[in-house]
C-alpha cells in the first residue's frame, strides 16, 4: 500500500484524498461490507481512499461502553480488508505497546486528539516506520501542533499526516477554526478536516457523545473551499446501530451525493 500512501502525501493540485470507515470494528462482515461500498465510490469518483476503524475504543467516558471485539481479532480483520481490496488501512493507538502491536497489520497510525501530546507515544509511533496521522487536540492551537510533528520528525520518521477535529467551545460544543489549516499545512504535512468528529458535543450527563450530523456536509464544503488535503469521515450503514459515535456519523447511503458536490467546489477552486 505504500505507494498509495505515497500518492496521497504528494497529493496533486486540485484533488483531495478521503479517509473514512465505521468508528470501530464491530464485526468482520460489517467492516468489509462498509470498506467495499466505500472502495466502489472512491473507484468511481477516482479518490484516493484510505479505509479508517479503530481496532479498540480506549477514551470511552462511560466504563460500560464498547471498547473493542478483541485486539488481535480486530486488526487480523483490517488487515485481511487490507490484502483483500488493496487499500490502506488507518487504526488509532493509545498506548506504546498498541503502537508495536498494530504496525504488524496497518499502513497507517493515528494519535487520538487526546494523546496528541504524548511524547513517549508520538516516538514509539515514528518507530515504527509507519506513517502516522496525529489528531490536533480540542485545546491545542494550530501552532502547537508543530511541536508534535517535531517529535515525530526529530525520530526519522518524515511520514505524517494531521487531522483537524474541531476546538472546544464550552464544555458541550466544538466549532472549527479554518484558519488552522492553511497554518499547519506550513509544517510540510498534509492536512485532513475532520468532518465527523468536529460536530460532537461531548460531556453530556448521560456519559454519551452527542453530535449534528446535519451539519457534515457544511463543515466539508467549508474545508474543502479553504484547501484542505483530506477529509477525514466516520461512516455506517446503520448510524443509530452503530457501537460508538453513533450521534455524529454520516449514513453510508449518503456519501457519494456528498462527495459529489465537494468534487465540484475542489474543481471550481
Amino acid at each position: 500500500m505504500l505507494s498509495e500512501i505515497n500518492h496521497i502525501k504528494n497529493i496533486e493540485s486540485g484533488n483531495f484524498f478521503l479517509i473514512a470507515g465505521p468508528c470501530v470494528v464491530e464485526s468482520k462482515e460489517a467492516t468489509f461490507k462498509i470498506a467495499k461500498r466505500i472502495k466502489q465510490i472512491t473507484d468511481e469518483l477516482k479518490i484516493p481512499f484510505i479505509f479508517k476503524a479503530s481496532f479498540k475504543k480506549a477514551n470511552r467516558t462511560r466504563l460500560d461502553s464498547f471498547t473493542s471485539i478483541g485486539d488481535e481479532v480486530a486488526l487480523k480483520i483490517l488487515k485481511n480488508i487490507r490484502e483483500e481490496l488493496k487499500i490502506p488501512i488507518l487504526t488509532d493507538i493509545h498506548t506504546t505497546l498498541e503502537a508495536e502491536l498494530a504496525s504488524k497489520y496497518v499502513d497507517i497510525l493515528q494519535i487520538p486528539a487526546f494523546l496528541c501530546r504524548q511524547t513517549d507515544l508520538l516516538i514509539a509511533a515514528a518507530k515504527t516506520g509507519k506513517h502516522i496521522n496525529i489528531k490536533k487536540g480540542q485545546f491545542l492551537s494550530a501552532e502547537s501542533m508543530k511541536y508534535a510533528v517535531e517529535k515525530i520528525k526529530n525520530n526519522d520518521n518524515e511520514n505524517i499526516l494531521i487531522t483537524e477535529r474541531g476546538t472546544m467551545f464550552g464544555y458541550k460544543d466544538l466549532i472549527v477554526d479554518y484558519r488552522s489549516i492553511p497554518i499547519m499545512q506550513e509544517y510540510g504535512c498534509p492536512v485532513i478536516l475532520d468532518i465527523t468528529h468536529s460536530l460532537q458535543e461531548p460531556n453530556n450527563s448521560s456519559g454519551i457523545t452527542g453530535g449534528k450530523p446535519k451539519m457534515i456536509e457544511t463543515i466539508a464544503k467549508a474545508g474543502i473551499a479553504t484547501g484542505v488535503d483530506g477529509i477525514f469521515l466516520e461512516t455506517h450503514y446503520n448510524p443509530p446501530e452503530s457501537r460508538s459515535d453513533s450521534k455524529n456519523m454520516l449514513n453510508l447511503n449518503k456519501l457519494e451525493g456528498l462527495l459529489l458536490k465537494l468534487i465540484k467546489i475542489r474543481q471550481s477552486i
